[in-house]
C-alpha cells in the first residue's frame, strides 16, 4: 500500500508500485487522502478504513513524505482507540518503509507558512504534522524502515538556505526516527524518491527480509 505526501494523489507512484509488484510478486495499491482539505486525525481514520478493507495474509506499507506522518499517527496515536471504538479486527502483519519522511517537523513547511498564504498551501494536515511537530519514537511491533534523500535539489531551497544535508525540502536529521528497525540515507532528491529505481529495490529488500541490503 502506498500513502502519498502532500500536494500529490498517488498517480506519481506508478513506476515504484511497478518496481515493487515485480520484485515482491504482490498486488500495490494507493491510499488517496486530501491531504490540503482534511487534518491529520481525520486522514488517519480514513486511512485505517481503507485497510481494513482489504483481504490479504500480509499488508505492506510504503509511504513518501507527508504520507509517512500519516502512517504514523494511525499506528502510534489513532489505530488501537480507532479499533476500540469500531469494533474492527487488528491488521495483518506487514513491515513499513518511510521515505523522506519529516517525522521531527519540516524547516521548509515552517519557512512556507510565515509567507502570504502560505498555511492555506499547507493545508490541514501539514498544519497539524509539519508545522506543529511532537517528539516521536516508533515502539510498535511492526519492522519500520526509513529512507532519507540527500541530494539537495528541490523546492525547499527557494524558501531559504538549508544548512544541512538534505533531499532538497526535507532535511537527513528531520527523518531520523528513534526506534526504528533501520534507517538509510541514499543520494536521491525528495520528489526522486518515489522514482528511484536504488530506492524501490531498497524499499523491495526491507519488505521482503526486514533489513536494507548492504550498500
Amino acid at each position: 500500500m502506498y500513502v502519498h505526501g502532500l500536494w500529490f494523489g498517488g498517480a506519481e507512484s506508478v513506476l515504484l508500485r511497478r518496481r515493487l509488484s515485480r520484485a515482491l510478486e504482490a498486488e500495490t495499491r494507493v491510499f488517496s487522502y486530501p491531504s490540503v482539505g482534511a487534518g491529520i486525525t481525520e486522514n488517519a481514520a480514513a486511512l485505517g478504513r481503507y485497510l481494513q478493507k482489504i483481504s490479504a495474509d500480509r499488508v505492506h506499507l510504503v509511504a513518501h513524505s507527508m504520507g509517512g506522518l500519516l502512517v504514523l499517527e494511525l499506528f502510534e496515536r489513532g489505530f488501537a482507540a480507532w479499533r476500540e471504538r469500531e469494533g474492527s479486527p487488528a491488521l495483518p502483519p506487514g513491515r513499513i518503509v518511510l521515505t523522506g519522511s519529516p517525522v521531527r517537523g519540516c524547516r521548509s513547511a515552517v519557512r512556507l507558512a510565515r509567507l502570504p498564504l502560505g498555511l492555506a498551501l499547507l493545508g490541514r494536515t501539514a498544519r497539524d504534522v509539519l508545522v506543529m511537530p511532537r517528539e516521536r519514537r516508533w515502539s510498535c511491533e511492526r519492522d519500520l524502515g526509513v529512507i532519507a534523500g540527500d541530494l539537495g535539489v528541490g523546492l525547499g531551497r527557494l524558501l531559504g538556505r538549508m544548512d544541512a544535508p538534505s533531499d532538497g525540502t526535507v532535511l537527513v536529521e528531520e527523518t531520523d526516527l528513534p526506534g526504528a528497525t533501520a534507517q538509510l540515507r541514499l543520494p536521491v532528491s525528495h520528489t526522486g524518491l518515489v522514482f528511484s529505481a536504488q530506492v524501490a529495490r531498497q524499499v523491495a529488500a526491507f519488505l521482503r527480509d526486514g533489513r536494507f541490503e548492504r550498500r
